[in-house]
């Protein structure tokens, strides 16, 4: 049941929060940033009101999961340092002598409370919201790209992650104490996953004696990841697949099991939209998408700056439709028209037609349109058949019996040749200079706030750590601007 959630707290001792939390503490301002109001209006509904136990109020529990991304926590670790940070209590509305929740109430509100919510969209249009408001947002643009995250399970094997996890534990305790290499277990010899859970298990027992290692956070925090891999997620580990999550491509030749987080950001690095897909998903098909998801939140759009992969001629046509500026270099291909056995074939200028290398000149050309009319059209050289008949260079290039002999060459569409056209001028080679800020944008939510790791299985679980991530990202670039 959920009722008088909005309730003031009294307290003697509330005055605490002004002597130990300072002005410029992040989380303070925060609190006064933002009226979290939105989240119980959001949530209300998927509460009961007038039945059973007095629920935690939605928007501390929302604030848990905040912390959770600011400070890259486990579950257990930042109930746990809500218990003596007061720059957490504050954050959380708590008062000082306010007790904690347990930490297994964090996985029943993700999976109960946040169901059916477009947590993405709601705060995101949250931050830009405040950043209109705020006078940040003054550039018409947006640049758009996208970074992949891997899949939680699966990109490892079991015993790879709890040699990795083992491996963190001991590398806190070394920077602790040195001696501990002695007191620890031999490391595992076989590839038998019973026997690295047999070596952590033995691990943890050991850490566990050390009441002086415990004192320290960094020694705690991998201390749990490793004990709540072994107890919880270790089933997971042998037997889930995360059934959302694709291969891509990073690259011609390296790949990746996981997830595609397609953004739009403004000039300042406020991210404007997003779209969370799997991995396989092609770039420039969610650009449209973006655009009408930043137009929604606020934004006026005018130009999108972006790579390669969004030029392609749906979006050139789009875009010129919505008098919006593609800073998009074309494909190669399409910018210096394609054709085939290009050493074989040289175009003579003068005469406007082709020659072939045993120098016969096409007769005639036709521009043909193609049956797939996403397809640019080509032109089609006819060359003299009875010179083919009898040419020295026949062998490959003429087929005994044909009736023809043809040559094609795939031309620009008129949309492709205007925006040829503009990729020449001073205004995209001075917008293409802004599209470095979203590749560090993308690296900050990987490095900083673990987004290069999904955090659970499915997409609806990778969009939820999106919406938490790029909350997390705005509020700070809101912060920082705001000085």
């Amino acid at each position: 049941m959920i009722s008088n959630q909005q309730s003031l707290k009294f307290s003697p001792y509330m005055d605490l929060y002004n002597l130990i939390v300072p002005e410029d503490n992040m989380l303070r301002r925060i609190n006064d940033l933002v009226d979290f109001s939105f989240v119980y209006d959001e949530l209300v509904n998927n509460y009961c009101l007038d039945n059973g136990r007095n629920a935690v109020d939605p928007i501390r529990m929302f604030k848990y999961l905040l912390l959770k991304t600011i400070h890259d926590l486990s579950d257990v670790d930042v109930v746990e340092r809500s218990k003596y940070d007061m720059s957490f209590k504050y954050f959380l509305d708590m008062t000082p002598e306010e007790a904690v929740i347990d930490p297994s109430s964090l996985t029943k509100f993700r999976k109960l409370r946040l169901k059916d919510i477009n947590l993405l969209d709601l705060l995101i249009n949250k931050t830009v919201e405040i950043a209109i408001e705020k006078e940040i947002i003054k550039s018409k643009s947006i640049i758009v790209d996208a970074t992949h995250t891997k899949a939680r399970y699966n990109q490892m094997t079991p015993k790879e992650i709890l040699m990795d996890r083992s491996k963190k534990l001991r590398k806190a305790a070394y920077q602790v104490n040195d001696t501990m290499k002695g007191k620890f277990p031999a490391k595992t010899k076989t590839d038998v996953l019973e026997d690295e859970i047999a070596y952590s298990q033995e691990l943890i027992h050991v850490i566990e004696k050390e009441e002086t290692l415990l004192q320290y956070p960094k020694v705690k925090e991998q201390l749990n990841l490793l004990r709540e891999t072994v107890e919880d997620d270790i089933e997971h580990l042998q037997s889930v697949k995360d059934q959302d999550a694709k291969v891509g491509h990073k690259t011609a030749d390296s790949s990746f099991f996981g997830y595609k987080s397609h953004l739009a950001m403004s000039e300042e690095r406020i991210i404007t939209a997003a779209v969370i897909t799997s991995g396989e998903k092609n770039d420039g098909k969610q650009l449209q998408t973006l655009i009408e998801k930043s137009k929604s939140a606020g934004v006026k759009v005018e130009t999108v700056i972006g790579d390669a992969a969004y030029s392609e001629k749906d979006n050139i046509i789009y875009t010129t439709g919505s008098n919006i500026k593609l800073v998009a270099k074309l494909n190669p291909n399409v910018t210096q028209g394609r054709r085939q056995k290009e050493n074989e074939f040289d175009f003579n200028k003068d005469a406007g037609m082709y020659v072939c290398k045993a120098g016969h000149m096409a007769i005639r050309k036709a521009k043909n349109k193609r049956s797939n009319e996403k397809k640019n059209p080509r032109e089609t050289y006819y060359f003299d058949i009875e010179k083919c008949k009898i040419c020295s260079f026949r062998d490959g290039c003429y087929k005994d019996g044909a009736k023809s002999k043809t040559y094609n060459v795939t031309i620009k569409s008129d949309e492709h040749q205007d925006q040829a056209n503009f990729q020449e001028s001073d205004y995209f080679n001075e917008k293409s200079r802004e599209r470095y800020k979203i590749e560090a944008k993308n690296s900050e939510l990987k490095h900083r706030h673990g987004y290069d790791v999904a955090s659970s299985t499915g997409l609806i679980g990778m969009e939820l750590q999106g919406a938490m991530s790029i909350f997390t990202v705005n509020l700070k670039r809101i912060l920082r601007l705001l000085g």
